[in-house]
């Protein structure tokens, strides 16, 4: 019983048990999972973010998406700043997309996905418009060459919005 009195508290702390499986153990021995390439690992607390916006993925994919930011994400979002500030932040999470069971015509988030994060750092992540990349699932980071394929997409097709695919939600 004492066991359970010192534990559980930490584990909550640790985000271990809350609802389902936690992005990535908190381990005070080790370091979090980093991406390769740009070393970006997963924000601690980002799951108390503000969102941002959110997005349905159709096509192989058929995901339901929200993307949070830190603070320094939202200032900049609200007052129209581009580029982003250094010490932005975003978090992109995805889940499968499947039917409501209380309500048909709906959609509801399924099993999670990934979990994708942007690092603002304009010095460290020069060669990719400012931006580190870090893909994430099941709390470990993918392959190289999946984290390959970040800039070059968000090159191609938000150049002129800072590299960033997601507005802010009204």
């Amino acid at each position: 019983m004492r066991f359970l009195a010192v534990a559980l508290p930490a584990l909550l702390a640790a985000g271990l048990i809350l609802g389902g499986s936690a992005v990535r153990a908190v381990d005070a021995g080790t370091a979090p999972a980093a991406s390769p390439i740009y070393g970006v690992t997963v924000p601690d607390g980002y799951r108390a973010w503000q969102l941002v916006g959110v997005a349905q993925e159709t096509g192989a994919l058929d995901e339901l998406r929200a993307v949070v930011g830190n603070a320094r994400a939202l200032d900049a979002y609200r007052s129209g700043t581009l580029p982003f500030p250094d010490g932005t932040v975003l978090v992109k999470r995805a889940w499968t997309r499947v039917p409501s069971a209380e309500f048909a015509p709906a959609f509801v988030p399924g099993g999670a996905t990934t979990v994708q994060v942007m690092v603002k750092d304009s010095r460290r992540y020069a060669a990719t418009g400012g931006w580190g990349f870090g893909r994430f699932v099941d709390g470990k980071p993918a392959d190289a060459a999946q984290h390959e394929t970040c800039f070059a997409c968000h090159s191609a097709n938000v150049r002129d919005h800072d590299f960033v695919f997601t507005r802010l939600a009204p």
